[in-house]
């Protein structure tokens, strides 16, 4: 064999060596990796703040937007953002669970809620105005089916008459 051939024999695993080498990955060297964050969730305000500033609230949003139905685009993004917030606070009510018992009815009517408002969104973003309708008496019945098992006296009406029209 010629002295080409030997040298291109002994260079090429030489080549293949270097790339493999800048082909794989560097592993950081330090020497004090910080430590992993875990956050701890707990509940900060009162569950009836939530009802009545969160859920309740963006309820009789929906309710007032919902009347007849919305003529501006403006309308049908801020009534889904009104239902994404009820959603929301479904999730910020499972951190609020009964201390003795009922966990499990807790948990059951908070997730209920959350599943019924983001459909409630979904409708509501593709502007379909009548299933939206229906979808915040579905919230409504979410609503005081929870209030029944936990003998809240607070019933939630959709599309009542205000008493203050009267």
């Amino acid at each position: 064999m010629s002295h080409f051939v030997y040298r291109s024999l002994f260079t090429l695993p030489v080549i293949v060596a270097g790339f493999l080498m800048l082909a794989a990955p560097a592993t950081p060297q330090t020497s004090n990796p910080k430590p992993k964050i875990v956050p701890k969730l707990e509940p900060i305000a009162e569950t009836k703040l939530l009802m009545e500033g969160l859920a309740n609230a963006n309820f009789r949003g929906l309710d007032r937007l919902l009347q007849k139905k919305p003529d501006e685009a403006q309308a049908w993004v801020f009534a889904r953002g009104q239902a994404l917030l009820i959603a929301e606070t479904a999730n910020l009510l499972m951190l609020r669970p009964p201390r003795k018992e009922g966990q499990a009815a807790w948990f059951e009517r908070a997730m209920a809620l959350r599943s019924t408002a983001s459909q409630l969104a979904q409708t509501i973003g593709k502007r379909d105005y009548e299933g939206t309708r229906a979808g915040l008496v579905a919230l409504a019945n979410s609503c005081n089916r929870c209030h029944q098992t936990f003998r809240v006296s607070v019933e939630i009406a959709p599309f009542a008459p205000d008493a203050t029209d009267k």
